[in-house]
């Protein structure tokens, strides 16, 4: 497939931006912290730096895999995979920040690498997900856009983390 130029579409080109803007805004937000730091969680029952990135992952490896499936089969039907428990399952929780991180930036870049050479047909393919309370159809453009939706949330509480953790 040719490359897509994305700025022929604002939406698509700002789904793209945020998602390759996510790993270097985790590593400027994180950059002085040393591993300690990324470990402390700052209250009882909140996150860690590290758990923020391992949550990151498992929601982008399975929020992932749903876009490659919408890509490679007509219309499938996926089932919910809670990203939480994947990332439980996957063992991201004991792995140290910097190799979750490496991990994530990696898996972004393939991603990148997908997204950035869809035309808008391949944006606009569809899968219908089931096991959720929202029974849902969705494009590749609406699953790219909550990735970036979902991490941009967590980028503010990973500054947060890293704030309340030093005070």
């Amino acid at each position: 497939m040719a490359e897509f130029t994305a700025s022929k579409d604002p939406e698509i080109e700002l789904v793209l931006t945020t998602l390759a803007n996510t790993p270097k805004e985790i590593a400027r937000i994180v950059r002085g912290h040393d591993e300690r730091e990324l470990n402390r969680q700052p209250a009882a029952e909140a996150w860690s730096a590290r758990d923020i990135v391992a949550h990151l992952r498992g929601c982008a490896d399975v929020w992932g895999r749903s876009i490659d499936r919408m890509l490679n089969e007509d219309h499938p039907t996926i089932r919910y995979v809670s990203p939480r428990g994947w990332m439980k399952k996957a063992g991201y929780l004991d792995q140290d920040f910097q190799a979750s991180f490496q991990a994530f930036s990696e898996a972004r870049t393939a991603l990148l690498d997908t997204l950035r050479t869809l035309d808008p047909n391949g944006w606009s393919r569809r899968a219908t997900f089931t096991g959720t309370t929202l029974g849902r159809n969705a494009t590749v453009l609406l699953y790219a856009k909550r990735i970036a939706d979902h991490e941009v949330r967590h980028l503010d509480q990973l500054r947060r983390t890293l704030i309340m953790g030093a005070s």
